[in-house]
């Protein structure tokens, strides 16, 4: 079976919610299975995008009041913002084979990078820091890494990065224990220590902000889970696409798809597969126009993507693979965007997409600007056309 580009338009612009808007930030999030929160503007902006209204405070609410979204590590050791059954799916499927990785990482630079002097038994005394630091957040309730470090004086045990190296550097171990902490599942990050574009987050134990504990998923049960949600929000697409999306071996990958059982079906030309039950073709939605944040899963959802990009990867990309802030219209990337130190919110066409369009876009960045009022927004990793508009 052939599946369209076409149909690629419809479906992305339907399922991810920018062809019409989401009623919640939640249902914004189920949309594309998880929001990238590696820059914690993303986030926010990228909800905007997809719910009418949304200010704000109702993404505050649903992160650290009513807690329907749950920000953590997963995919390619990446940081996400998912709904409470996602993120258990997450924290089986991905992020546990994650924290073995770093945990081995971690005991090892113990023993050998040591400074001023290597730990004797890597494994046990991490084990004893990371049982110290859980007991003291417990006791707190609510704490900063500064806080702990008070609290467990381990943390300051220092490492001596790429010794003799000119990029050598000393540094504490404290931001790695709590990492690992996190990706194991036992703490998570709270409010940010400033305001909603601070990358300093408050900690507190998985036990307090999740009171009825992590859904019991297991890895296998959870990967299937995340393969089929995956592709009813970016499928049809190749299983390359889904490998590199979740960061799991062709092993993983392979085992995952054969408990979904999808059909395979033909992409002009490439292979690829979609869910058996998903293959009717969707509606075409109304033409429509969408300001897209840096890292916006959408933009981020595939790792062949030049069937939405086009020509204009180049000055979209830094060299890293980190998509800056772009405009789409009906399913393809046609623009970029970036906003200026006076709060203006300043476009550029990469390509002719009509009057109606253009009026559209000059719209969206005016509502943006309005939005965002008093707030700067600068990405995390700044893009070749995103630092020329920006000025």
């Amino acid at each position: 079976m052939t599946i369209s580009l076409a149909q690629r338009r419809a479906r992305l612009g339907a399922r991810h919610f920018l062809a019409a808007p989401a009623a919640t930030v939640e249902e914004a999030a189920g949309g594309v299975v998880a929001l990238h929160a590696t820059d914690p503007a993303s986030v926010y902006l990228s909800a905007w995008a997809r719910v009418r209204g949304l200010s704000v405070a109702d993404v505050e609410r649903a992160l650290y009041e009513d807690r329907t979204l749950l920000r953590l590590l997963g995919m390619r050791r990446t940081m996400f913002v998912t709904s409470v059954d996602t993120g258990a799916c997450v924290q089986a499927g991905c992020a546990t084979d994650i924290a073995a990785r770093q945990r081995r990482l971690l005991e090892q630079h113990l023993g050998t990078q040591g400074h001023p002097e290597n730990v004797a038994d890597p494994p046990r005394w991490l084990a004893e820091v990371e049982d110290s630091v859980e007991k003291a957040l417990r006791a707190r309730g609510i704490a900063t890494a500064q806080q702990l470090v008070e609290d467990e004086p381990r943390l300051r045990q220092q490492l001596h990065m790429a010794k003799g190296k000119p990029y050598a550097s000393i540094g504490n171990v404290t931001s790695r224990v709590l990492f690992q902490l996190a990706v194991d599942g036992r703490i998570v990050r709270g409010r940010p220590r400033g305001t909603w574009l601070s990358t300093q987050y408050h900690w507190s134990p998985s036990a307090d902000w999740l009171p009825e504990g992590w859904p019991d998923v297991p890895p296998d049960d959870a990967r299937v889970e995340l393969a089929r949600r995956w592709l009813h929000a970016f499928g049809p697409a190749p299983v390359a696409d889904l490998r590199w999306w979740t960061g799991w071996t062709a092993a993983q990958t392979k085992r995952a798809l054969s408990a979904v059982s999808p059909a395979e079906v033909d992409l002009d030309g490439t292979p690829a597969v979609a869910l058996a039950d998903d293959l009717a073709p969707v509606a075409e939605p109304d033409p429509w126009v969408a300001l897209l944040p840096a890292l916006d899963p959408t933009a981020m959802g595939w790792s062949v993507r030049d069937w939405y990009l086009g020509p204009h990867r180049p000055v979209l990309f830094d060299r890293s693979g980190n998509i800056g802030p772009t405009i789409w219209s009906d399913g393809r990337v046609v623009g970029a965007w970036a906003q200026r130190p006076s709060g203006e919110i300043v476009t550029r066409l990469l390509e002719d997409v009509g009057t109606e369009k253009t009026t559209t876009v000059a719209t969206e960045a005016a509502r943006l600007a309005d939005w965002l009022g008093e707030a700067r927004v600068v990405p995390k990793f700044r893009t070749p056309l995103e630092k020329e508009l920006a000025g």
